[in-house]
């Protein structure tokens, strides 16, 4: 059984948000995404896969469809299949969330 301690997963990267693989199948994945003050993940779009956005550190705008709202640490939220989405990171502090999609994208 692969266990992992998600803080000592935590890496920033200066030019672009950086995403860490934590666990990877056919049919789903969980990684890290770690954004500094300013990054982004464009807004885009999964057709036939849910997304799910847990803020561990700090805070964020996400967008799911036409909606942006600013998520904190503690707070979820999913983009499900066909929705257009994306984060900001808005703030002068890192962001840390853990995302889950599943089925995971061709």
């Amino acid at each position: 059984m692969k266990v992992v301690n998600v803080k000592d997963q935590v890496q920033f990267k200066s030019e672009k948000m950086n995403k860490v693989s934590l666990f990877d199948s056919d049919r789903f994945f969980c990684d890290v995404y770690c954004l500094e003050p300013g990054q982004i993940q464009k807004v885009h779009v999964h057709e036939g896969s849910d997304k799910i956005y847990y803020l561990l550190e700090g805070k964020g705008k996400i967008t799911v469809g036409s909606e942006e709202k600013e998520l904190s640490a503690g707070q979820i939220t999913m983009a499900p299949s066909g929705e257009v989405h994306g984060v900001v990171n808005h703030t002068q502090e890192p962001l840390v969330m853990l995302v889950f999609m599943a089925p995971k994208p061709q």
